[in-house]
């Protein structure tokens, strides 16, 4: 394809110089506002910001002596002038979206740059996948950076993936010309322990000159966590309380703190800014993961610095952790995240900072929102039909794919049982008593059963075992192709029909989630490319998204977004306990262990 050119600072710098000096005139005026400077954190009214060929040419008190006859010009009327909000860490796919659409429903929310990792499509498509949504994210009027994916699969010889990425890949990848870094690091054990090929991967990123995005999703800040360090990462997602957060700042990383659909972790560490008083340079905001519902109904960055704000941070300081504190970690200081000469115009026009209504977005010097409303294009890319018909079950399964059965004689079971935490990432790993019917395990009130149904190769094989924390009742099941990162295929049930229902009708409209009660199929998300997005509408999605969220609280689930703890059960990088294509994980160990602890005889 070719790359939509966005000149740089260089190609424009005479254009800007005579705008600047007055000796042409700008081809847009922001008029009268107030400048919120993330550089210094000074709020100054009465601004001006002059635009030619989509970079700022001047910030300043009156740009009246840059303004002709044929400037557009956009009264601020006293409004807050800040930078487009940058997405420091997140994944597309997990909005259901292709970039085209993920990009048309977050613009109106005032996100005009996103550093996304692709992994989720790496572990289907490979490569190919990886430069599909590289090539349809520069089509877009906004900034889409995609980072090279580093693990699929993200635990080798714990998972089998649709594809592998290698460092060769990686090296490839590098030249491409949206690629900004290596997506989060995965393999923290792999780091920790000078694994060649991870290693390998982070050369070829840091040779390249480009960021390697961080993922150490361990409470251990000793010798593991320093060695990791020390192998290359420079930012990292997974922390969940205060001294996370500050173990990485000390230790020269960025500390990312994601806000999405389900997962909570700003309220536990931006502590360490607002009470323990550390620099908050190196403290980005990002979402990580957030379905179209969340986008559509609630936000995207601007619901992040919003509740940044809520949890007592000073509402410029949020913005800096939302603009150019990502900007400056990518290398992109000059390029982004702030409104001053030189950069990319995007600005965002809003009459208060602390509950931040996005009234008016620009994007390269193009007013691309107003007022919730999108004003310009998302194209799309003709996806490959390779890039659909993702789902092979190698059979229809029926029942008996998804029995249990118990030791010879047992009228009971201790069972390991990955326990949901609600809002956040990481499981539990629990024990329960078990009842046998018939020689088959069976769950209880508590807990039902869970299956990881391999979709890529077409083996036919389920793994199964069970989870405990979503509150299920009556005859259900619920079934999804989104099951990071392997994205096989995770079923949960309380009735063994109904989880054949579910996974054969997946199969049946090549990927997405479904819901079964007693028989009935209560809602269905299609996502057709390569089981994990669609390229309809984000509002279309998200209406049906909406309706899956109900079916599970019909189902008896009241969870917030429990879909999101639904999608990463397979997540065999985040403790304690996962299940797998290979079988029950436990991420504290890294090991495969036996889903049935002991039986109680008759």
């Amino acid at each position: 394809m070719t790359d939509i050119a966005f000149p740089s600072w260089p190609d424009v710098a005479p254009q800007l110089i005579e705008v600047a000096a007055g000796r042409r005139p700008a081809d847009t005026v922001i008029r009268k506002g107030i400048w919120v400077n993330v550089h210094t954190r000074e709020q100054l009214p009465d601004h001006d910001i002059a635009i030619v060929a989509g970079r700022i040419a001047y910030v300043g008190p009156d740009a009246s002596y840059c303004t002709g006859p044929d400037t557009e010009v956009i009264e601020a009327d006293g409004r807050y002038m800040i930078p487009g909000l940058c997405d420091a860490h997140m994944h597309i796919e997990s909005g259901m979206l292709t970039p085209a659409e993920f990009a048309r429903a977050v613009i109106p929310h005032g996100t005009t740059s996103m550093f996304t990792d692709p992994h989720e499509i790496a572990n289907v498509l490979g490569l190919e996948g990886v430069r599909l949504m590289h090539d349809e994210a520069l089509l877009q009027p906004v900034n889409i950076f995609t980072q090279m994916p580093s693990c699929a699969p993200s635990a080798p010889g714990l998972e089998t993936t649709g594809y592998e990425i290698s460092p060769e890949d990686v090296a490839e990848a590098m030249s491409w010309p949206g690629i900004i870094g290596l997506g989060e690091m995965m393999n923290f054990p792999g780091v920790a322990a000078g694994d060649p090929k991870m290693l390998a991967e982070i050369a070829a990123t840091q040779r390249a000159g480009k960021t390697v995005g961080g993922h150490y999703a361990s409470p251990d800040l000793g010798p593991d966590f320093a060695a990791y360090v020390a192998g290359g990462p420079a930012d990292d997602h997974e922390g969940t309380c205060e001294a996370d957060a500050i173990a990485r700042m000390r230790q020269g990383m960025r500390a990312m703190v994601r806000l999405g659909s389900a997962w909570y972790d700003v309220e536990a560490q931006i502590t360490a800014i607002t009470e323990k008083g550390l620099d908050p340079r190196n403290f980005i905001l990002c979402t990580d993961d957030c379905h179209s519902g969340t986008l559509v109904n609630d936000g995207h960055m601007n619901r992040v610095v919003r509740h940044a704000i809520d949890c007592g941070c000073d509402p410029v300081i949020a913005l800096q952790m939302a603009t150019i504190n990502t900007a400056t970690h990518f290398g992109l200081e000059r390029d982004i995240g702030s409104l001053t000469p030189g950069r990319r115009a995007d600005v965002i026009l809003t009459s208060d900072l602390k509950t931040l209504p996005i009234e008016v977005v620009m994007a390269r010097g193009q007013i691309v929102a107003k007022d919730g409303q999108i004003t310009v294009d998302c194209p799309h890319l003709d996806w490959p039909d390779s890039a659909r018909g993702t789902v092979h079950l190698g059979h229809e399964l029926s029942a008996a794919d998804f029995e249990i059965s118990a030791p010879d004689g047992a009228n009971a079971v201790t069972a390991n049982v990955i326990g949901v935490v609600e809002n956040q990432a990481p499981t539990k790993a629990l024990q329960a008593e078990l009842p046998v019917v018939d020689g088959l395990v069976e769950g209880n009130q508590e807990v039902c059963q869970i299956a990881l149904v391999e979709r890529h190769r077409a083996t036919g094989g389920v793994t199964n075992a069970f989870v405990s924390g979503f509150g299920y009742n009556g005859r259900m099941a619920m079934a999804s192709t989104v099951a990071h990162d392997s994205h096989h295929m995770i079923v949960v049930g309380t009735d063994r029909d109904q989880m054949a229902l579910a996974a054969n009708r997946l199969a049946e409209v090549g990927g997405g989630i479904t819901i079964f009660r007693d028989g009935a199929e209560l809602a269905l998300v299609e996502l057709p490319i390569a089981g994990l997005m669609s390229d309809s509408p984000a509002t279309e999605v998200a209406a049906k998204a909406q309706k899956m969220m109900e079916a599970m609280e019909t189902c008896g689930c009241s969870l917030n977004n429990a879909y999101m703890q639904h999608s990463l059960l397979a997540l065999v990088v985040i403790p304690e306990l996962r299940i797998s294509d290979l079988g029950l994980v436990d991420v504290r160990s890294f090991e495969q262990i036996p889903v049935i602890v002991s039986a109680q005889p008759a």
